[in-house]
């Protein structure tokens, strides 16, 4: 009887095979980088220390800044006199959506003149280029006509058009004295766009309706963005 040979595996076909998925989950690709590139790019070095949550950072990281405000304003509606203006915007308090805003503008001869602070609070994530803020403060307004001082209520539609404050459109309408007689309506059109890193010029056009007159501000604004 022929005796039937019988073949052991080879050591190669019992080896289990690693196959490439895993091979590739084990192993970690290292890129060199040369030393300044990294000392130059401050992106680099924070990604190398811990690699952010961009998405969250997107949602939390406002797309605007706070502004320190000082320009020249036009008073078209008083004789085409001249004045400034000075204030600050968008004071952030905590992490929240709510800001701060102040603000003073006055002719140089002082027969027109208002000022008055805002609380903002913005609906949506601050890192949105879209966004709206309810608006509740107070002003004092004193023209020609009339002088009336007391709470002020509004929105704000803000239009981010870079998420580091280089360029933005924003439109404010609130209401000075809401249902009242003495109510005055103040709608102002905003357009800012970077000079440099921190400095902003900006141009407000401002519209001011009451019962007693139409009164109107035209204003070119430099802008240092904290």
């Amino acid at each position: 009887m022929e005796a039937i040979a019988q073949t052991s595996p080879s050591p190669e076909s019992s080896e289990p095979q690693d196959s490439d998925d895993s091979s590739n989950s084990d192993t970690t690709e290292q890129v060199d980088l040369d030393s300044e590139t990294i000392e130059n790019s401050p992106v680099l070095q924070r990604w190398l220390e811990d690699i952010p949550d961009v998405l969250s950072e997107i949602r939390s990281d406002p797309s605007f800044r706070t502004r320190l405000r000082l320009g020249y304003s036009q008073f078209p509606s008083t004789d085409q006199a001249g004045g400034f203006n000075v204030g600050i915007e968008d004071v952030f308090i905590g992490q929240t959506g709510l800001t701060v805003s102040a603000d003073y503008q006055a002719t140089f001869e002082g027969d027109r003149q208002a000022y008055g602070a805002d609380l903002r609070y913005y609906i949506r994530p601050l890192g949105s280029y879209i966004n709206v803020a309810p608006v509740i403060g107070y002003r004092y307004l004193e023209t020609d006509e009339y002088t009336t001082d007391d709470l002020n209520l509004g929105l704000r539609f803000l239009l981010a058009l870079s998420r580091t404050g280089a360029a933005d459109i924003s439109l404010t309408q609130t209401w000075v004295a809401p249902g009242r007689d003495e109510e005055v309506g103040i709608t102002t059109l905003s357009v800012g766009y970077a000079l440099t890193e921190d400095l902003r010029i900006s141009t407000d056009i401002q519209k001011q309706n009451s019962s007693f007159n139409k009164d109107s501000r035209v204003g070119i604004v430099l802008e240092w963005m904290l």
